[in-house]
């Protein structure tokens, strides 16, 4: 559905549920990152943009007393609804999910953003956990909610790190700022080029619409024992500190392959990854300027390459979808495709091209099914616009 829709949607949604029609309605998108993994926690760039799925929320003063408290109902079936008392301080509590919105109207609140009781109607087409930011479109749209609501706008910058921080200390999420700052800053036909280091934002136009981004999510979700990620944070950081830098951004391949015998060979290639992956988003974001979408997909495969090999983060799945979409290749519409977030499942993505997507769609499905035994659920998405308020 197209926002238009989607608001049409929850305002009906909201009437069946309220009894009334909505005052304010907020949306904010989830994401996909195009290049640039792993990078975030290394100082590094990310390359991101928001897609055409969104968390949307409706809202009206609270009908009952107490008045100072928000009701937040979901549209999905079996989720239990959510109180958050504004009377008192408002800390984690359950259900789970409400975490998400309780840290953001926490960091609003001390901000002196108070929006009193209200109603509110949630409904989101963000996939849950196939690593698409379902939880940073949720924090963003309470957060553009609340703006809607007070009539207090919030720096961009500021609102996104407030819902970073709403998912460190109420979610327990260690995230970094990648999903937030797209969620708030993505723009209808680019991508977001995002300094780690700077929190600096630069918009990459990705105007022809000849082309498209491909969402394949392989519907598994490997489990991991805790220690993965945490454990090559410490591995890039042990890199660093050998190479004498105060992060990986700060380092170039040369320096790397002249330490190479004072360093542990998995550590190595942990940072051959982070150092080519930098080097590579910076090349991408050219190339999609340029709209040299060949050099753009040939990025995206070597990223997969070394996210399999040197930092090893891939699965047999994410795997079987890019050795599908290879052999697909330029001269069937698909120019290249990668695993994306964190690994050990969830979502690739791949560049094609818009005439062919629903032939690749059909044969990547297939393919994919055949392999693994498995049904991927896949959508095209052109890059979509950050957070909005679609009334109020």
């Amino acid at each position: 559905m197209t926002l238009p829709e989607l608001a049409a949607h929850v305002i009906q949604q909201f009437t069946k549920t309220y009894g009334r029609a909505p005052r304010w309605i907020a949306a904010a998108p989830g994401r996909v990152n195009v290049i640039g993994e792993h990078t975030d926690y290394n100082d590094g760039f990310v390359l991101p943009m928001a897609i055409e799925r969104y968390a949307v929320m409706a809202a009206d003063s609270a009908s009952s007393s107490p008045s100072s408290s928000i009701s937040i109902r979901d549209t999905a079936e079996g989720v239990e609804p959510a109180t958050i008392d504004l009377a008192a301080p408002v800390k984690p509590g359950k259900p789970k999910w409400s975490n998400y919105s309780r840290g953001v109207i926490a960091g609003c609140l001390a901000r002196g953003i108070s929006p009193g009781g209200l109603d509110v109607l949630l409904h989101s087409t963000v996939p849950l956990g196939g690593g698409l930011s379902s939880s940073a479109a949720l924090e963003v749209c309470t957060a553009t909610l609340l703006e809607a609501v007070t009539g207090q706008q919030i720096d961009p910058v500021e609102k996104a790190l407030l819902c970073q921080q709403a998912e460190h200390e109420f979610a327990g999420m260690p995230c970094g700022i990648m999903d937030q700052f797209i969620s708030v800053m993505g723009r209808e036909n680019h991508l977001l080029l995002l300094d780690c280091r700077s929190r600096q934002t630069e918009l990459v136009p990705m105007n022809d619409p000849s082309v498209a981004i491909l969402i394949i999510n392989t519907n598994v979700k490997h489990e991991l024992s805790g220690s993965e990620y945490p454990t090559r944070r410490k591995q890039c950081e042990a890199a660093a500190k050998t190479l004498g830098v105060p992060s990986l951004r700060d380092a170039t391949a040369d320096a790397l392959e002249r330490v190479r015998n004072k360093t542990d060979e998995v550590v190595y290639r942990r940072a051959r990854h982070v150092i080519g992956e930098i080097e590579r988003t910076l090349h991408a974001a050219e190339g999609i300027r340029a709209s040299n979408w060949p050099t753009v997909g040939q990025l995206m495969y070597a990223s997969h390459y070394s996210l399999r090999d040197d930092y090893e983060v891939s699965c047999a799945e994410l795997d079987a979808v890019v050795e599908i979409a290879e052999g697909i290749g330029i001269k069937g519409g698909v120019y290249g495709c990668r695993m994306t977030g964190g690994g050990f499942g969830g979502c690739a993505v791949a560049l094609v091209k818009a005439e062919a997507i629903d032939a690749i769609s059909r044969e990547i499905s297939a393919d994919y099914k055949t392999k693994t035994g498995i049904e991927s659920t896949l959508f095209s998405s052109r890059p979509a616009a950050g957070a909005t308020i679609l009334k109020g």
